[in-house]
């Protein structure tokens, strides 16, 4: 099964991929309209036959916001679920550090790095 992780942003989002047991970034998107966005997404979804899509939420406000854009990609065909994604890219900026990957492409990357370490928590739970 392959299973889409989102690290959710208002402004990006963070994709990681897995196929099996192990997580792996994808790409960031960066987006100002939700119709385009959901576009985008069908795109993705249909390119690498995913079946589930895992949101990272974390608390408060940004778990609010982050179940409502859950919501709003619910009708792409594939079943969407929450999982807490609480330090993810703190976890994903240390391990990138210790990979030895420049700052300038860990930045870029970091979204995605964080929906893999978020993605790859939700597969050691529950695969």
């Amino acid at each position: 099964m392959t299973i889409l992780g989102i690290d959710w942003g208002e402004a990006k989002l963070g994709l990681a991929l897995s196929a099996g047991k192990l997580a792996e970034p994808y790409e960031v998107i960066r987006y100002s309209d939700i119709k385009i966005l959901k576009e985008t997404l069908a795109e993705i979804i249909k390119r690498e036959n995913v079946e589930k899509i895992v949101v990272g939420v974390s608390e408060g406000k940004s778990e609010e916001t982050a179940r409502d854009f859950g919501k709003k990609i619910g009708d792409l065909g594939v079943e969407v679920v929450y999982f807490d994604e609480t330090l993810s890219t703190l976890d994903a900026r240390e391990l990138s550090r210790q990979a030895g990957i420049g700052r300038k492409k860990r930045k870029a990357l970091e979204d995605s790095f964080a929906a893999s370490v978020m993605l790859q928590s939700f597969l050691d739970s529950y695969v």
